[in-house]
């Protein structure tokens, strides 16, 4: 079928079953590799996406869904060569060591961020607490939310 989508600010259409994970399109088939597979079952938030400004598993997500749709990726966050504040707080922060979760947990705060500028410690670390961490890096990813918080004061 073919499949026709904004993704990070592009029309893309390509012939695809419509029944394949949006995750794989994106990396194997459109050689975007920022959405990382994790577990492959919605669990770790590695591959997370947004689609229409939500915060959605790619693993799980067939690329039909995605129709008609907006889908950004990590790749699509920097703006004219200029890094998204949540990415720069990150690196200020060192809130990614291996940098496998990253992506997800950047994209994931972005919807938070959009859905609430102002989040308490407790509701960015309710809002990222089904995006895993193996590095331990939790107390510095949720410091650098709360960092980007305040660049963006509100707007996105």
């Amino acid at each position: 079928m073919t499949t026709a989508f904004k993704l990070n600010g592009k029309p893309v259409s390509l012939e695809v079953d419509g029944e394949r994970p949006l995750l794989w399109v994106l990396r194997t088939d459109l050689g975007l590799t920022g959405t990382k597979y994790g577990c492959g079952e919605g669990h770790c938030g590695s591959c997370t996406v947004l689609l229409d400004k939500v915060a959605v598993r790619s693993c799980l997500l067939k690329v039909k869904e995605a129709s008609q749709k907006e889908v950004l990726t990590i790749e699509g966050l920097a703006t004219d060569g200029k890094l998204h504040p949540l990415q720069k707080a990150f690196i200020a922060h060192d809130a990614l060591q291996c940098g496998y979760c990253t992506p997800g947990m950047i994209l994931t705060a972005y919807a938070l961020l959009a859905a609430n500028p102002a989040p308490s410690r407790e509701q960015i670390i309710r809002g990222l607490n089904e995006n895993l961490c193996r590095c331990g890096a939790h107390t510095r990813i949720i410091e650098a939310v709360q960092t980007a918080a305040a660049e963006l004061k509100g707007g996105q």
